[in-house]
C-alpha cells in the first residue's frame, strides 16, 4: 500500500494540527484557516480509510491461518466475501490517489447541449442526462436539476445540473467534451441509421473562501416562468432567474428552486465557477481565445462514440477504452471510462 503515500500524510496532518493548536491560528483570514480546516478533515479521512483496510487486511491473515488449522468451510466462505469486499475498497482507495486536481474533491455543475439535427440530437443530450443521473445515484452522489429547456418534440435542448458530493468533480471531469451517437433513428420513419452529437461542460463548484469580483454593473438579471419536462417545476410566479455577465456573455440560468432569492442566489453560484474557469486560463488574450479551447458539436470532434448499429460499442477516443454492452453504459455504469481517462492524464503528466 506504498501508493497511497501514507506516511508522507501523517506527517502533514500532524504538521496542520500543530498550525491549528497555535494560539495565533484563529486571527488569520477566514480563509486561510478554512483552507487548513478542511485540509486537515481531508487527510483525517484518507488516513482512516488506509488504516480501515490495512486492519481489514491483519483481520484476513489472521482469519486464513485459523481457517487452515481447523479446515472450516464456512470460514473460508466469509473469508473469501470479505476479500472481495476488501478489494472493492481498495481500489476505490486506488482511484482516490488519481484525484489529485485542485478541485477534484469539489461537487461538479455540468451542462449538456444537443448539437446540430433537430430532435435526434435533443433526444441523444436526454439520453446522456438519463445516463450521468444514473451514474450518480449509483454512486450515492445527489443530483439536483439547476436549469431545463425541453425539446420541441422530444429530448432537451439544454439542462444544467449539479453532482453534490466528494470528488464528484474528479470523477466528471474527463467527461468534458463531445459525445457521438451513431444508431437507426425512432424519428426517422425510413428507419435509416443517424449520427447525432452532444457536448457536455463539466466545471467545479467553487467554494466561497475564493474570491471572484464580479461588479453588480456587469450583470443583466431577467426572470421568467420555471418550465421543465413533463410539466414539472412549472410555476405561477416568475421565480426563475437568468443572469448574463455582460463583458464575457456568459449565461447561467436557474429555475429549481422555488423563490426567486435563492434561484438568484444557485445562478451567482454557477457564474462563479464559470468565470472562475476564465480566470484560470487568464493568460489568453481575448474572450474569444478563451472560448476557442471548445471544440465544435460535431465530427472529427467527439470524445467518445456510442454505437448502437449497425454493432454494438462505446469507445474512448482518448483512451481507447471501450465496451461492447452499450445498454450497460447507458444505465450509468461509467466506472471503466473514469478510471482509464484518470490513469491516461496521470500517466502524460
Amino acid at each position: 500500500m506504498n501508493l497511497f503515500d501514507i506516511t508522507d500524510k501523517r506527517d502533514e496532518l500532524k504538521k496542520l494540527e500543530k498550525q491549528i493548536q497555535d494560539e495565533n491560528f484563529w486571527q488569520q483570514e477566514t480563509s486561510e484557516t478554512t483552507k487548513i480546516l478542511v485540509k486537515q478533515k481531508e487527510l483525517k479521512r484518507k488516513i482512516e480509510k488506509f488504516e480501515s483496510a490495512q486492519n481489514e487486511v491483519n483481520n484476513l491473515i489472521e482469519l486464513t491461518e485459523l481457517a487452515n488449522i481447523e479446515n472450516d468451510e464456512n470460514v473460508a466462505k466469509d473469508i473469501l466475501k470479505s476479500t472481495n469486499q476488501l478489494e472493492e475498497e481498495i481500489g476505490k482507495l486506488q482511484l482516490e490517489t488519481l484525484l489529485s486536481g485542485k478541485y477534484d474533491k469539489n461537487n461538479a455543475i455540468l451542462t449538456l447541449h444537443p448539437g446540430a439535427g433537430g430532435t435526434e440530437s435533443q433526444d441523444w443530450a436526454e439520453m446522456l442526462y438519463r445516463m450521468y443521473t444514473r451514474w450518480a445515484t449509483k454512486k450515492g452522489y445527489e443530483v439536483k436539476e439547476l436549469d431545463y429547456l425541453e425539446g420541441d418534440e422530444a429530448g432537451i435542448k439544454s439542462v444544467t445540473f449539479e453532482i453534490i458530493g466528494e470528488n464528484a468533480y474528479g470523477y466528471m471531469k474527463g467527461e468534458m467534451g463531445v459525445h457521438r451517437l451513431v444508431r437507426i433513428s425512432p424519428f426517422d420513419a425510413g428507419g435509416r441509421r443517424h449520427t447525432s452529437f452532444a457536448s457536455l461542460e463539466v466545471l467545479p463548484e467553487i467554494t466561497e473562501d475564493i474570491e471572484i469580483d464580479i461588479n453588480p454593473d456587469d450583470l443583466r438579471i431577467d426572470t421568467y416562468r420555471a418550465s421543465g419536462a413533463g410539466g414539472q417545476h412549472i410555476n405561477k410566479t416568475s421565480s426563475a432567474v437568468r443572469i448574463t455577465h455582460i463583458p464575457t456573455n456568459i449565461v447561467v440560468a436557474c429555475q429549481s428552486e422555488r423563490s426567486q432569492i435563492q434561484n438568484r442566489e444557485t445562478a451567482m453560484k454557477m457564474l462563479k465557477s464559470k468565470l472562475y474557469d476564465l480566470k484560470e486560463k487568464e493568460q489568453k488574450e481575448t474572450i474569444n481565445d478563451l472560448k476557442g479551447v471548445q471544440k465544435d458539436i460535431a465530427w472529427g470532434s467527439q470524445i467518445r462514440s456510442y454505437v448502437f448499429c449497425p454493432y454494438t460499442l462505446v469507445k474512448d477516443h482518448r483512451t481507447n477504452f471501450e465496451v461492447g454492452n452499450v445498454q450497460t453504459v447507458m444505465d450509468g455504469n461509467l466506472d471503466g471510462f473514469i478510471e482509464s481517462y484518470l490513469k491516461y492524464i496521470n500517466s502524460s503528466k
